[in-house]
């Protein structure tokens, strides 16, 4: 007799299997025929394990045998239902699949100590990352496809590979944040470079102009001995209250300089902070550190939510 059994390989490869075999007559009903088994579930067990004597990819567990009645067409049957069950060697495969992975996933957390000037870091995570898409391959043809639900090996290895691709980017993302750090650096050294020169070339125009300057000020004549009859005679209450507004009109103008001066200098350290060098440089450790302490938590919450789900009892 050869039976076949739908498998259920949502915990692959820690499934168990559960097959049934019914034996019932067609067409008598139970008054026609009484089945009944001639041995209990234990007594089954131990002589089907000492007939199975090699077992290769799959472990014996037990067998048990109970009898049931049903109605199919209208009538009472007797039946008697034997339920194998067998357990997967999962060895292979742990040793095989799923530890690979799990120390290209320790890689992956060690890559953060290589420095990441050069292409040593990319070129490292990059690699990784294509050898877990290999073994997503290897998944590929040793998984049975006779289950509708997704089994969680393929959970386990889709999510490391999240993993390493999110850990990638990052990675990216901090040589694309280098290379504007050395784009500004580059760009202050030449201007002041530029700066160097024009300080050169203008040295000699700077100071025939400072020598212009000073004739004109010692030609510049003396007004100071007018006499007082030649000033023409003012109010001296009108004066005051000119001087008054006016001066009321300058502390209001000071005062609106100043906020203003204010902001403007907040806004200028703002823009010279973003611009002097070694900036981003600063930021990346920061953003590397946290972002490694985040990795590792949600590397060990994945992985403890896989085991745990792997050996839980099944429903």
């Amino acid at each position: 007799m050869v039976s076949t059994c739908m498998m259920q390989v949502y915990k692959f490869p820690f499934d168990v299997q559960n097959c049934n075999l019914s034996i019932k007559s067609v067409v008598h009903s139970v008054k026609e025929i009484q089945l009944l088994h001639s041995y209990n579930s234990s007594v089954t067990t131990d002589w089907s394990r000492q007939l199975m004597r090699t077992q290769y990819e799959w472990l014996f567990i037990n067998m048990t045998v109970t009898n049931e009645t049903v109605t199919p067409f209208g009538y009472k049957q007797d039946t008697v239902i034997y339920t194998i069950s067998m357990k997967r060697r999962s060895i292979l495969y742990i040793v095989n699949f799923l530890l690979p992975l799990l120390f290209f996933l320790c890689l992956d957390l060690f890559s953060f100590l290589i420095s990441d000037r050069g292409g040593e870091k990319l070129s490292f995570k990059v690699t990784v990352l294509l050898a877990v898409t290999v073994m997503q391959l290897i998944l590929n043809d040793i998984l049975p496809s006779s289950s509708d639900r997704i089994p969680l090996i393929a959970v386990y290895c889709i999510g490391i590979f999240a993993l390493m691709f999110l850990s990638l980017l990052e990675t990216i993302l901090m040589m694309y944040l280098m290379e504007i750090d050395a784009e500004s650096q580059d760009s202050q050294m030449d201007r002041g470079q530029h700066l160097g020169e024009d300080c050169v070339d203008n040295r000699d125009t700077n100071y025939q102009s400072c020598e212009e300057e000073e004739k004109k000020w010692i030609r510049c004549p003396c007004t100071c001995g007018v006499s007082a009859d030649k000033i023409q005679p003012e109010s001296v209450q009108g004066r005051r209250s000119r001087l008054t507004g006016e001066l009321q009109e300058s502390e209001k103008l000071s005062d609106e300089l100043k906020d203003l001066r204010r902001m403007l200098s907040l806004l200028v350290n703002n823009i010279r902070e973003e611009r002097k060098p070694g900036f981003w440089s600063r930021k990346i450790k920061v953003i590397n550190k946290t972002y490694f302490i985040l990795y590792v938590i949600a590397s060990s919450l994945f992985l403890s939510f896989m085991f745990s789900t792997w050996t839980a009892a099944d429903e």
